[in-house]
């Protein structure tokens, strides 16, 4: 464990955001909160793509629950660590460039919140994924409960959450929570393959589709249809889109780096 929680590092296009607090399972606490949202923030310009991952046999368990035992007044203490947490989560959400996760070994709490954050969650078979707030008395935050009735559906997610239950990777991707699933041994070099990947391409292009799939389950098809034909307009005027088509005609590979 580093004196940091989170450490950062440019590797090419991919900017790697890895949480870096194994002793405490990687545990959100004020310093974890906002040592995440600096390293989202400081995503240097040229990188294209984010990568979270984490160090340790745990991705990350939620919140601090032994800091919310020593707190002098835990209901404001914990509700300042959820709204700096949900500033974390906002700044995923609004990230101008695609977020892959790869996750591991336990996610709990506030972590399950952070995979409805990100836009392609890659998944050891072995994680176990809970949401365990009923275990301590509280009700989710971090997203979590957003997250799992999307994913779940409301049934799903609520037999899920009162009844602290647990799902492992393959169960995760048969639902929809995560993306993908691989076997544990192969899961950092197949999220570190895909944000490489995704970084290679329309990255802006891709930001939009973020926004008209989140946006999907809120509008009717009539005003989503407004939306999809304003932003294919926006791609297709993009250096981006340009690219793309000339590549199409002169039958090569687009160089979406290039396009600015």
């Amino acid at each position: 464990m580093t004196d940091q929680p989170v450490r950062t590092e440019a590797d090419g296009d991919v900017w790697r955001v890895t949480l870096d607090s194994a002793g405490t399972g990687n545990a959100v606490d004020p310093a974890m909160a906002a040592a995440l949202g600096k390293a989202l923030r400081a995503r240097p310009p040229q990188t294209r793509a984010v990568l979270l991952l984490a160090e340790g046999e745990r991705f990350c368990v939620g919140g601090d629950v032994r800091g919310f035992a020593t707190a002098v007044d835990p209901g404001a203490g914990v509700g300042r660590l959820a709204a700096d947490w949900h500033e974390v989560v906002r700044t995923l959400l609004a990230s101008p460039v695609p977020v892959v996760a790869g996750v591991h070994g336990a996610v709990a709490g506030a972590g399950v919140g952070l995979l409805g954050a990100c836009d392609v969650v890659v998944c050891a078979r072995s994680t176990r994924i809970r949401p365990a707030y009923a275990a301590i008395g509280f009700s989710p935050d971090g997203g979590t409960s957003w997250t799992l009735a999307h994913a779940l559906g409301p049934a799903r997610a609520l037999d899920l959450a009162l009844t602290n239950g647990t799902l492992d990777g393959t169960e995760a991707h048969a639902c929809g929570l995560v993306a993908r699933v691989v076997a544990d041994d192969e899961l950092r070099a197949a999220a570190t393959e895909l944000a490489h990947a995704l970084a290679a391409g329309p990255v802006r292009a891709m930001v939009r589709t973020r926004a008209l799939v989140r946006g999907a389950v809120v509008r009717t098809l009539d005003e989503h249809l407004d939306d999809e034909a304003r932003l294919i307009a926006e791609s297709a005027g993009d250096p981006e889109g340009r690219e793309g088509v000339r590549a199409f005609v002169e039958k090569r590979r687009p160089d979406f780096r290039g396009a600015r």
